[in-house]
């Protein structure tokens, strides 16, 4: 019996302009400078913001949660120096206190059962629990989370051209997907006594930083998907000896998890599968 378990590294980007298809595009878009030109292509003083991963992952079957630990490493290619750093939580749009449970509608129209009803304001425990939030040394580094963001405080500024690590150490609950819905969680079969597993946003993420907005750290109510920061991805994934992985990335351990090409799947084994140099736009 074969178990399913998908890791998504995928990032988008959703652009909304207003409902009158024939307002000026100076109301939506930013004004011309020197970092982005009226053409829409790089100014002469553009740049991009860096952000590197080291992540491990690990998943449980009995209890369907997943833990993690990663190394963030966020180089700052702005002209401004950054005296803290905002994180996307993603998860925490599942936590008991989240605003998406607040903004959830459903169409009575054509009647709804009881589990309908239920399901817009369930109990389940999800989000993001927060172990650690330390320095490269294992200092612990002050932060404040509000709601899906996180702010974290470094000690000094960070500088153009300067790089700064962090390392968070963390856990969630997984959802089930078929009961309170979500573009990811888990599916149980009863049969088989079976889970397949579509995992996305498993991980604490850099917020884009740019001469727009500043710091993009708006709230993630579970629709659209927010722009991510150019980065490199080292990323080790352990699952049990049973499932068959799908994920982005270059297998770097192929000797050890023979890779399938007709299915695009490679069996885990007892041991941890390793991807890299996932870059993500």
């Amino acid at each position: 019996m074969k178990r399913s378990f998908t890791i998504l590294l995928v990032a988008c980007s959703v652009v909304t302009f207003g409902q009158n298809k024939f307002a000026q595009l100076g109301t939506d878009l930013p004004t011309p400078n020197v970092y982005r030109t009226a053409s829409g292509a790089p100014g002469h003083a553009y740049y991009q913001q860096k952000a590197d991963y080291e992540i491990d992952v690990r998943i449980d079957d009995k209890t369907q949660r997943i833990d993690g630990k990663e190394t963030i490493t966020y180089t700052n290619n702005s002209p401004d120096a950054l005296s803290y750093l905002w994180i996307q939580l993603d998860q925490n749009m599942r936590a008991q206190d989240s605003d998406t449970k607040k903004i959830r509608q459903m169409n009575l129209e054509e009647g709804a059962s009881y589990d309908d009803i239920k399901g817009l304001h369930n109990d389940f425990d999800g989000g993001f629990k927060l172990m650690k939030v330390t320095d490269a040394a294992g200092k612990d580094i002050p932060y404040t989370v509000v709601k899906t963001m996180m702010r974290v405080d470094i000690p000094a500024p960070l500088k153009s051209g300067e790089s700064y690590s962090m390392k968070i150490e963390y856990w969630y609950n997984i959802n089930d997907r078929m009961q309170i819905g979500g573009r990811s969680g888990y599916e149980y079969f009863e049969d088989e006594d079976n889970y397949l597993y579509t995992i996305a946003q498993f991980f604490p993420r850099m917020c884009v930083y740019n001469e727009v907005e500043g710091w993009q750290n708006k709230q993630f109510l579970g629709r659209g998907e927010f722009t991510l920061p150019f980065g490199d991805y080292k990323v080790n994934i352990t699952v049990p000896d049973d499932h068959v992985v799908g994920s982005t990335g270059t297998l770097q351990n192929e000797e050890r998890h023979p890779y399938s090409e007709a299915n695009g799947a490679l069996k885990a084994g007892a041991h941890r599968l390793k991807t890299g140099d996932d870059r993500q736009s």
